[in-house]
């Protein structure tokens, strides 16, 4: 694996969807844009002033805004004299240079509106931001790509160019950078362009000099930047500034092995254990041959990674019997979840971590039959065959997502599942946000599945209540998940607070459970609380039942 594509063009990937020329024929389009930045070089260079390599790096780089010029012409392309129209046109309608130039730096045009200084059309109105940018080019950023510096740091660009320059060659001199390596180390982190970031710094020159990482390196602009980008990702997950250099060690050649797409995929993957996100970087790290293993695609048994992983019978059956909806088979993609799913995320991630990374490398089934279910194969034939097939796979995708296996039970539960996969997805996240353990949702799920057809608003005013009204526990919807299908306004409210106020009076002295108040149909609800008073149901009937909408509440 290798670097990847070089990232000249990351910022201006809008290009690819040019606006509409209308007046102009196909077969005429790239010539009517030459003529137009040729017209616009012209405009900046020889009327405006200003030297014509930025002139140029501006009208090449805006196509958005040049679109909108050669529309505002309003006059049908001719071959013969277009040129012509559009140097006279910009005689007597002057451009607003700032639209032209912030979207030429990399900024998408669509953004260009917010950022456009007010009142302020001309660079001589404020010359800093050119200055900034040309004194920026001179040293070797690529023009298009300064738009990052902006957007991140907008300060840099009200430096002086005498700033900017020496603030540039003190690090080509203090650490003994190149000028390639400067500007993908600025373009990554740009506040140390105004900022001193010593740590930084030091983690840098250690990778990069100390560890020789510059002889496997092609010296452009783009790899540095791709490099830089990769060491900042580390930095994001939270390794402490001025350790990285070595905690890199003798690993250096992660940063140019392996493509930022791939460090991000595997850092997704561990991260999904739940686990700190340092210890997902240090894991990378110290152990970068995970790195090469296929994460995504392998298919797993679940007994049999467990067996794999060390746990005996014993325990692999303990686990089978309190989590039965993982079993069977289910993609390494899946994997993550399907620990947090039996609660083993912890464990799993410790034995990689600890010396048994490889084990997760040479995995594999140990024959092609191995937890092959017949049951769940049958139903999805089934499934596939059906009218609703693409609807009902998507709803299996999730549940596979959060750790069910490929098992009959899986299936019991789909068929009573309602709702669209990304609604599903939705509810189930509403319930972690809520605080509930992530395995016991699952286990919720397999008890009733009922309860992930409501809204995620419903969801939380029911837990909510749960909570600081009933002063239950959530470990109580691990039991009775049943609550969460009660209608929060018309059976849970009513028949709790009616219970409350018959214990407040002292005619209930025995404790119900929340079960038992509100499982029991109307009828039976009646009979029991006429059998704590002759007068309950009458008070139940006229100060606390609310009916449904149809009715007087």
């Amino acid at each position: 694996m290798g670097i990847s594509k070089p990232v000249y063009t990351i910022f201006s990937r809008h290009l690819s969807s040019q606006p509409k020329l209308p007046r102009i024929q196909f077969k005429y389009k790239q010539r009517a844009i030459k003529e137009a930045q040729q017209a616009v070089t012209d405009y900046l260079h020889f009327t405006k002033s200003i030297p014509f390599t930025y002139a140029d790096n501006i009208s090449r780089n805006s196509l958005y805004s040049l679109f909108n010029l050669i529309k505002n012409l309003g006059i049908p392309y001719k071959p013969s004299n277009f040129s012509n129209s559009i140097v006279r046109f910009l005689r007597y309608h002057p451009i607003n240079e700032f639209e032209f130039f912030f979207e030429s730096i990399g900024i998408h045009y669509s953004e260009v509106s917010e950022i456009l200084p007010a009142n302020k059309f001309f660079f001589f109105e404020d010359e800093n931001v050119l200055n900034a940018a040309c004194a920026l080019s001179d040293f070797g950023f690529p023009w298009n790509m300064l738009g990052r510096l902006y957007k991140e740091e907008v300060l840099i660009f009200s430096k002086s160019c005498e700033e900017i320059t020496s603030k540039l060659c003190g690090f080509k001199n203090d650490y003994g950078f190149s000028n390639d390596t400067v500007i993908g180390v600025c373009l990554v982190f740009p506040h140390v362009l105004l900022v001193e970031d010593d740590e930084l710094f030091d983690d840098l020159k250690r990778v990069f000099v100390d560890f020789d990482l510059v002889s496997c390196v092609e010296g452009y602009v783009d790899f540095w930047y791709e490099i830089c980008r990769k060491i900042r990702l580390f930095n994001d997950l939270g390794c402490e500034k001025g350790t990285l250099g070595e905690l890199v060690g003798e690993n250096k050649r992660i940063f140019v092995d392996y493509s930022e797409e791939v460090l991000a995929q595997k850092v997704e993957f561990f991260c999904r254990f739940g686990v700190r996100n340092v210890d997902v970087a240090l894991l990378l790290l110290k152990c970068p041959e995970i790195l090469s293993f296929d994460l995504e695609t392998r298919v797993i048994s679940v007994e049999g990674l467990f067996r794999h992983f060390g746990l005996s019978a014993k325990e692999t059956k303990s686990i089978s019997e309190k989590y039965p909806y993982i079993l069977g088979r289910n993609k390494m993609a899946n994997l993550p979840h399907v620990m947090k799913a039996a609660n083993l995320q912890n464990w799993f991630f410790d034995k990689i971590r600890n010396g048994n990374h490889q084990l997760l490398g040479n995995y594999a089934l140990s024959n092609p039959d191995e937890d092959f279910n017949q049951e769940f194969r049958d139903f999805l034939e089934r499934i596939r065959s059906s009218k609703y097939c693409f609807h009902t796979m998507k709803k299996l995708t999730f549940l596979h997502g959060i750790g069910y296996g490929e098992n009959a039970l899986t299936m019991k539960v789909l068929a009573t599942l309602h709702g669209t996969s990304s609604e599903l997805q939705e509810r189930f996240d509403c319930f972690l946000h809520c605080g509930i353990e992530f395995s016991k949702i699952c286990r919720m799920i397999r008890l009733d599945p009922k309860f992930m057809s409501m809204s995620p608003e419903s969801m939380e005013q029911k837990v909510n209540f749960l909570c600081q009204d009933m002063g239950a526990s959530l470990d109580y919807l691990d039991r009775y998940p049943r609550y969460l299908c009660f209608d929060l306004e018309y059976r849970i409210k009513p028949r709790y607070r009616f219970h409350m106020w018959l214990t407040e009076k002292g005619l209930c002295t025995k404790n119900y459970s929340i079960a038992t108040i509100l499982s029991t149909t109307e009828k039976s609800f009646m009979t029991r609380i006429h059998g704590i008073h002759p007068a309950a149901p009458k008070q139940w009937l006229e100060s606390f039942l609310c009916k449904r909408p149809s009715d007087k509440c």
